[in-house]
């Protein structure tokens, strides 16, 4: 160890301590660690603590309180962006910081106590969804395990971190009776009959698809010809259609939401007639787009040639937004009273599934899900009411033989 008198930038003397830390690990290169103090006791008290903090942690206290959350956030942004992650997960991501830097961004990442990062935890609870508070603790954990791995903290203080649960209104309860959350069956009925009636181009086979296959509203806007199998009658799902803007040119093809998405659906043979017709009319259109010269602003378009199933008229596919729309649209001309999106044919599907006997692992793999405690729900709610209406139905189909018990 050396130590020297020096004059810092704003002219005060100081004591500067220099001694050897640790070599590094993975270079084995020298790290000489400096502090300063107002005395050269002072300065050596800190570093001979810098250095045995080191030895012992591999902890570098000086880095860890020069480093702010927002930059260590950014650091472990850019490496987790680098691994190939969908962009809809790191818009997400990055939400999630964003709310965390407007509570801790300027903090010293080493002085991030679990107490403190507890206390966040407690302040956003209240301003959003439990889900989305579990996805911010989620990312903040990710943060503060590269900050760990990095050395740049001793521990992570977001372990044993406790995310609320809010207490339920029976109001609350009420509404999320889990029959809100399908279509039973005379309530498919009566939409497919409304869509029949009152549907529009690609109406019918849409909510048809979506309803007999249990895909996701995305998986299905990124349907292209070659994932029908009309040999097998299968539709194949590999895909999901990313859309941020809404701008019908700035859609992205991403893997599906998890790795037991990507799968093959049998479907009903009516079902993928009515998609046949539609691929046959798309060739047509194809032909007729690029015999006509369109124009849009003066500039020739080509036909977007991707083989979507459900394309606009220049090829280029929509988005789940106007699919929003049209099932909005549709309601309106029934007495369906339930708040539905296309994602409630996913959940009507998993009923239609229980209803006709099929097993919770056969379900799963259909609608592609690892796990899900609504379909469980579902599927227990639907089994449980068959059970229920048991005695009834043999009633009505044995009633005679009933009669005839002798008393």
């Amino acid at each position: 160890m050396y130590c020297k008198k020096i004059k810092t930038k704003s002219g005060q003397l100081r004591w500067e301590c220099v001694a050897d830390g640790p070599r590094n690990p993975a270079t084995g290169k020298r790290n000489q660690i400096t502090r300063r103090g107002k005395t050269q006791k002072e300065s050596k008290r800190k570093v001979l603590a810098a250095v045995r903090e080191l030895e012992e942690n591999g902890i570098d206290s000086k880095i860890s309180g020069r480093l702010t959350f927002d930059a260590v956030a950014q650091k472990w942004y850019e490496s987790y962006k680098a691994t190939g992650i969908k962009d809809s997960t790191l818009l997400r991501r990055r939400k999630e910081i964003n709310i965390l830097n407007k509570h801790v961004a300027k903090t010293p990442i080493g002085d991030i106590t679990h107490y403190m990062y507890q206390e966040v935890i407690y302040t956003v609870f209240p301003d959003y969804a439990r889900n989305t508070v579990k996805g911010i603790h989620s990312a903040a954990n990710m943060i503060f395990k590269y900050a760990k791995k990095n050395k740049w903290i001793k521990e992570n203080p977001a372990i044993d971190a406790v995310v609320p649960k809010k207490q339920k209104t029976v109001e609350e309860i009420k509404q999320e009776n889990i029959e809100e959350k399908y279509l039973d069956h005379e309530e498919l009925e009566e939409f497919l009959l409304a869509v029949a009636q009152y549907g529009k181009e690609y109406d019918l086979e849409r909510f048809y698809t979506l309803a007999f296959s249990g895909m996701r509203p995305g998986e299905l806007c990124a349907l292209q010809k070659q994932d029908l199998l009309f040999e097998t009658n299968e539709i194949d799902i590999t895909k999901t259609l990313y859309n941020e803007k809404n701008n019908m040119r700035e859609y992205e093809l991403t893997p599906p939401k998890t790795y037991s998405s990507v799968r093959e659906v049998a479907m009903e043979s009516m079902i993928m007639d009515m998609l046949k017709k539609v691929i046959l009319k798309n060739d047509k259109r194809k032909m007729e787009y690029r015999g006509s010269h369109v124009t849009h602003r003066n500039i020739t378009e080509l036909y977007h040639d991707k083989d979507f199933v459900f394309a606009r008229k220049n090829g280029y596919p929509f988005s789940t937004i106007p699919l929003n729309v049209r099932m909005n649209e549709l309601l309106k001309r029934t007495n369906i009273k339930k708040a539905a999106t296309p994602h409630i044919f996913r959940h009507t599907h998993v009923s239609m599934l229980s209803e006709a006997g099929a097993d919770i692992p056969t379900i799963m793999k259909r609608v592609g899900h690892d796990d899900s405690e609504t379909t469980m729900k579902i599927y227990t709610h639907v089994t449980n009411k068959m059970k229920r209406e048991a005695p009834e139905k043999i009633t009505n189909l044995y009633g005679n033989i009933l009669e005839k018990i002798p008393f």
